[in-house]
């Protein structure tokens, strides 16, 4: 197989090899130990000697839930002098778009720089200024293209480059397995925060596979990376079988059942139809006024695997039609093995503009920029069925499943 010279640089970006398990260890049951439980368990040795930056968020959590940043900052070992927050903030605080900005941090005392919405040189100006020589990344992903945490990595990788920092990645879970990418694959003309380069819409990796991908693939010049890897996780596994507690990575996922559907149903941010957000049940329950029963019936008559659709009525506290009762859909994950999310967020779109004739996508096209080509919107436009827009994107899904193939760490 021919690598490119970057393709060879990524390969070669070793995963941490820590201690192996002893016979007597290997003996119990199967545990996941993430990437900083690893690195915690070898005493720090990878941070030994560097100032160190972390770039986390409320989901940087031990398994008794005390937050790593905290962890660190009372561990001698650890030379711990910044923190950088993504979208929604380190202690998590904004809703969605926000960030809570430059503050020292009550609890440690420590500089919370904020890096939403920054990117290269001023980005790498920020670490410059931290004093920090090692920037390390520890974020709860959600399995999404345009879940923006993904970016963050991204563009904090390609901004340590350019201020010539070390780069380190403690893994965590994909909570929708890493079996299959899925989706369409986004056009480089389309890049925005919700998608900086071709990947998936469901890409089934975890950070530090995407760190590896990224540094292979999409930078102009690959960072010094390393990956610290979980041990006991398998590409098959839910979130569950982690036996890690969930914490909401932003506001509007507060459970792995978000995240389940999440890489289909967001695509309504693209529509004038309430996502869910201002609801218990975010990209679970969908709609707007004037619908009602037939979008349900119409979604139940696909036969769809894994997942039911129930008439659904809720007036959601904010966003989109704050106050107003609506009606809409509940969406039933029955059998998550079979489950398609992004087919089944087709199918809901396609439905939805046939049962009720105030459907309209946002103004902006942000459709565009949530599946990555102006392709799904126009052609349900022309009255394409689900299988008719799936079909569109196979052979580049082909092209990146190949390419992600590279950089994986698990099976």
């Amino acid at each position: 197989m021919h690598l490119s010279r970057r393709g060879l640089l990524a390969t070669a970006t070793a995963a941490v090899s820590l201690p192996a398990t002893t016979a007597a260890t290997a003996q119990r049951p199967r545990q996941l130990r993430t990437g900083f439980e690893r690195l915690a368990h070898d005493g720090y040795a990878l941070l030994d000697g560097h100032k160190i930056g972390i770039v986390t968020n409320p989901t940087g959590i031990t398994r008794d839930v005390r937050h790593i940043v905290d962890v660190m900052h009372a561990d001698t070992r650890v030379d711990l002098r910044a923190v950088f927050g993504p979208e929604h903030g380190f202690r998590g605080t904004a809703q969605a778009g926000g960030s809570e900005g430059r503050y020292d941090d009550p609890a440690t005392g420590l500089p919370v720089y904020d890096t939403y919405l920054k990117s290269g040189r001023p980005l790498a100006d920020i670490f410059t200024a931290s004093g920090v020589d090692t920037v390390v990344f520890d974020i709860q992903d959600a399995g999404a293209r345009f879940y923006t945490y993904i970016w963050t990595l991204y563009d904090c990788m390609e901004a340590a480059q350019l201020a010539g920092k070390r780069f380190v990645v403690l893994d965590r879970p994909n909570p929708v397995t890493g079996r299959a990418a899925l989706g369409p694959v986004l056009h480089k003309e389309f890049a925005t925060f919700v998608g900086r380069q071709p990947i998936s819409q469901a890409h089934g990796m975890t950070v530090a596979e995407l760190a590896r991908l990224f540094n292979g693939e999409f930078l102009t010049e690959p960072v010094p990376l390393e990956t610290v890897t979980m041990s006991g996780w398998k590409r098959s596994d839910f979130y569950d079988a982690s036996g890690l507690p969930w914490v909401p990575p932003s506001p509007n996922m507060p459970t792995p059942e978000t995240a389940l559907v999440y890489s289909g149903t967001c695509l309504f941010e693209g529509t004038n139809l309430s996502e869910g957000r201002g609801t218990t049940r975010p990209f679970e329950l969908l709609g707007a006024e004037g619908i009602d029963r037939r979008w349900a019936a119409a979604a139940n008559e696909l036969a769809l695997p894994g997942v039911h659709f129930r008439e659904a009525y809720f007036a959601p506290t904010f966003s989109k039609f704050q106050g107003r009762t609506i009606g809409g859909v509940q969406v039933h994950v029955h059998d998550r093995d079979v489950f398609d999310p992004v087919r089944t967020g087709i199918a809901l779109l396609v439905t939805a503009r046939k049962v009720w004739d105030g459907f309209a996508w946002r103004p902006d096209h942000w459709i565009d920029k949530l599946t990555g080509s102006a392709r799904v919107r126009t052609m349900i436009d022309a009255g394409a069925d689900t299988d008719a827009v799936v079909a569109g994107w196979q052979e580049e899904l082909a092209a990146f499943r190949r390419t992600r193939r590279k950089y994986l760490l698990y099976r």
